[in-house]
C-alpha cells in the first residue's frame, strides 16, 4: 500500500458487489445512460485491479471528457489515475499536470504526481539495468566468439 494518504484511490478497488451495482445501473440506462451514471461506472472501473476494467474506465472517462465540458475537471484525476494504473505514465502525467495547473493545492493530484514520478524513475532504472545486462551479455558472447575464431586459425 502507498505511503501517500491522498493517493489511496490508486490502490483501493471496489469490491465485486459494489462494482456490479454500478455496472447494473449503467447497463439499465442503456443508450440513454446519464453522464453521472457513466462517470460512476468509469470511476469504479478505474479503481479495479483488472486491466480490462481499467481500460474500459479510461475509455468512458475520455468520452465524458470530450462530450461534457462541464465534467472535465472531475475527469482529469481519474483519467490520470487510470492511465497510471495502465502504465501510460506520459498520459497520466499530462492529465494530472492539467489538474494541478488549475488546482495547485490539490493534495490528491500532488500525491498521484509523486506516484507517477516514482514509477517512471523505477522503470527507467530497470530499463537501464536491462540494457546494461544485454550489453554485458553481448560483450561476453562476442568475446567468446572472437576467442573461438582465434583458436581455429
Amino acid at each position: 500500500m502507498t505511503q501517500l494518504p491522498y493517493a489511496v484511490d490508486a490502490e483501493t478497488p471496489l469490491n465485486a458487489a459494489e462494482l456490479n451495482v454500478l455496472r447494473a445501473q449503467y447497463e439499465k440506462e442503456g443508450e440513454m445512460v446519464g453522464v453521472q451514471t457513466k462517470f460512476n461506472y468509469a470511476w469504479g472501473l478505474v479503481k479495479s485491479n483488472v486491466r480490462a476494467d481499467q481500460h474500459l474506465g479510461v475509455m468512458l472517462l475520455s468520452e465524458i471528457f470530450r462530450t461534457s465540458p462541464e465534467r472535465r475537471r472531475e475527469c482529469l484525476y481519474y483519467l490520470a489515475l487510470g492511465n497510471y494504473k495502465l502504465g501510460n505514465y506520459a498520459q497520466a502525467r499530462k492529465y494530472n499536470d492539467a489538474l494541478l495547473e488549475n488546482e495547485p493545492a490539490n493534495l490528491q493530484a500532488a500525491n498521484l504526481r509523486a506516484l507517477i514520478d516514482d514509477k517512471v524513475t523505477k522503470e527507467g532504472l530497470m530499463g537501464v539495468a536491462i540494457i546494461s545486462g544485454v550489453a554485458v551479455a553481448a560483450g561476453v558472447i562476442g568475446g567468446v566468439l572472437l576467442r573461438n575464431l582465434g583458436r581455429k586459425r
